[in-house]
């Protein structure tokens, strides 16, 4: 029997005023991004005020391996969630159930992989990421604790997203808000008042993300009752686990070969010193600000696209992809205004180094000119998941993080040096929205045209 929330929930992502249904789904999404950035910003702030641009470095080369944690997360956590909410157009609750027990027991599973690889073989891991002598044994003590935690780390990616499927975005956003709450409260204890530096960067993060998943335990016990997290639900049949894996494949990919990209970036930026990294990597989390913020506004709305699409209301799909388009753009292109306006405040709060700030402008300005383009790119990419074209999506996500940013890594390194690199990503988002805007709308031109004759 499902409770009044979940019905209301239906109703909203079926025929609600669009703009409400954006307040309830984007905000939360936003802001659960913008705490993903938190967590690694407040890691690289704490850090920095210890002066020294090796551990800065340090987590930032650590930082790929952490996202293809991430990664991994994304593959059950937005697999599961796009599944669960076509089954949820579809009306189809026991299949819910099967869903969500299998992400959940799969994010345990694959996180207790992650680590024994992880824990196995972590020098030739660090060398793999770019380390140096002055960083290796920094990066290692950040990646061991942080191997140790996986199991956890994959269960508060995964659970969120599964919650998102029926529009419970605001109870995703409050787990992440207490993660994120008390990770930013026990880096500046750990880091600089028990003198811990990279290990108490990696401590507060397993701590932090172990109370989330506490909130996480509590409403799939109390509230999300279409959901389950018992073991004798789990199903390993096709139809739920090629499901889930095919719709978390696009962007699972896309962030797993943004850690590969991220690792390339690092061991190419690292022949220019430690100085640049430090530099890039304060650059790119504030740059994560723009990016996350309009990841957000399209992801938030997926559980409406993937609804609306399972159960053939054209009219509501069109006015959602047109408003949301609208929405990512311009959000990226105001934030990217007030980033490139206040620039030197920015940078200046994270490490207080005129070397990294010459570098860290320059750096920054090639992260935020992006975003305006940034939007017209993940609305296609979240429309393809969304609506079950994991192939089509996965080529999508494929064009930005691989086929065109490796070959303009290399390129625009050997043509222009370290500020080659910087710009590498620029080129390769403007490049990758053009052509990912041009696919999609024939694609869904077709899709149109399709869903009108049923």
């Amino acid at each position: 029997m499902l409770g009044k929330k979940s019905t209301t929930n239906e109703e909203m992502l079926r025929s609600g005023n669009y703009w409400q249904l954006a307040r309830k789904l984007c905000i939360p999404a936003i802001l659960i991004m913008l705490v993903t950035v938190l967590y690694h910003m407040a890691d690289v702030f704490f850090i920095g005020q210890t002066g020294d641009a090796n551990k800065v470095a340090a987590v930032s080369l650590a930082s790929p391996l952490f996202s293809v944690l991430s990664g991994l997360g994304v593959l059950l956590g937005n697999g599961g969630c796009t599944a669960i909410s076509l089954a949820l157009g579809r009306g189809e609750y026991d299949r819910i159930k099967k869903i969500s027990a299998f992400a959940i027991w799969g994010a345990i599973l694959v996180g207790a992989i992650f680590a024994a690889v992880v824990l196995a073989l972590m020098n030739p891991v660090c060398r793999l990421l770019g380390t140096d002598a002055d960083t290796q044994g920094f990066t290692a003590e950040y990646l061991r604790i942080i191997a140790i935690g996986a199991p956890v780390i994959m269960l508060t990616n995964v659970v969120p997203a599964l919650i998102r499927a029926d529009g419970s975005t605001t109870d995703s956003m409050i787990g992440n808000m207490i993660g994120t709450g008390l990770n930013i409260a026990l880096d500046p204890l750990l880091i600089s008042v028990f003198k811990m530096g990279v290990s108490g960067a990696a401590v507060a993060t397993v701590m932090a993300n172990v109370v989330a998943l506490c909130y996480y335990a509590y409403f799939l016990h109390t509230k999300g009752k279409i959901y389950s997290a018992s073991p004798k639900d789990i199903s390993l049949k096709k139809d739920v686990v090629g499901k889930v894996i095919s719709l978390g494949l696009p962007l699972s990919i896309s962030t797993i070969l943004a850690s590969v990209s991220g690792a390339i970036a690092n061991n190419l930026m690292m022949q220019y010193g430690s100085i640049a990294v430090a530099g890039q990597s304060v650059a790119s989390r504030i740059g994560q600000m723009i990016s996350m913020t309009v990841m957000g506004v399209c992801m938030g709305m997926q559980p409406a696209i993937s609804f609306n699409y399972s159960a053939r209301n054209m009219k509501r799909l069109t006015e959602i992809l047109k408003k949301t388009t609208g929405l990512a753009v311009v959000a990226g292109t105001i934030l990217s205004l007030l980033c490139l306006v206040f620039r030197d405040q920015l940078l200046n709060a994270f490490l207080n180094d005129p070397e990294v700030l010459v570098i860290g402008r320059v750096c920054l300005l090639a992260s935020i000119v992006i975003g305006p383009f940034f939007g017209f790119y993940q609305i296609c990419t979240t429309y393809l998941q969304a609506s079950g074209k994991s192939k089509q999506a996965i080529f999508v996500s494929l064009l930005e993080k691989g086929i065109v940013y490796i070959p303009m890594l290399f390129i625009l390194n050997w043509l222009f040096r370290m500020y080659g690199i910087v710009f590498a990503t620029t080129v390769t988002t403007v490049i990758s929205a053009v052509a990912a805007l041009a696919f999609c709308y024939k694609d869904y031109r077709k899709e149109l045209k399709n869903l009108t004759n049923w």
